[in-house]
């Protein structure tokens, strides 16, 4: 069993290999402007998850996927050549979500400020709909004309 730190030294070096063999090595039309977000690679060193971005739409990213697909073979030999390990490990794609849920957060919060503007303008000319402070305090008279 291999130690975690050696695991992450291996997920950053084939993250690099991996951005670079994609960025020289691998010619498909298919490809789109990929950008390799992170590498997780397993305890046991014998499987990376290889997390990328694409930039466009969802056709895009399919012709994506499948590139990465068909290039997987090709960038493990790569990926084991310049590592010099025993056994490299195999390489899964994985389409990372984080900028769709950025989006989506964004927009959450920019609507969340739309909402607050709208509130904050309702209560500039808003007034009481009774008393101002309808409690009674301990310095009031109560309705008998005793101090409470």
């Amino acid at each position: 069993m291999a130690d975690n730190a050696r695991a992450l030294r291996l997920a950053g070096t084939i993250k690099k290999l991996v951005a670079r063999a994609l960025e020289t090595e691998i010619k498909d039309p298919r490809l789109g402007f990929v950008t390799v977000t992170d590498v997780r690679v397993t305890g046991d060193l014998q499987q990376a998850s290889v997390f990328y971005t694409v930039f466009g739409g969802e056709e895009e990213r399919a012709a994506t996927a499948a590139a990465l697909s068909s290039a997987k073979g090709r960038l493990r030999s790569l990926v084991g050549k310049e590592l010099g390990i025993r056994l490299t490990p195999t390489l899964e794609f994985h389409l990372d979500a984080v900028p769709e849920t950025a989006a989506t957060l964004d927009k959450a919060l920019h609507e969340a400020h739309v909402r607050d503007e709208e509130l904050r303008k309702l209560r500039e000319n808003a007034t009481y709909a009774g008393d101002e402070d309808p409690y009674r305090h301990r310095d009031e008279a109560g309705e008998d004309g005793e101090e409470r």
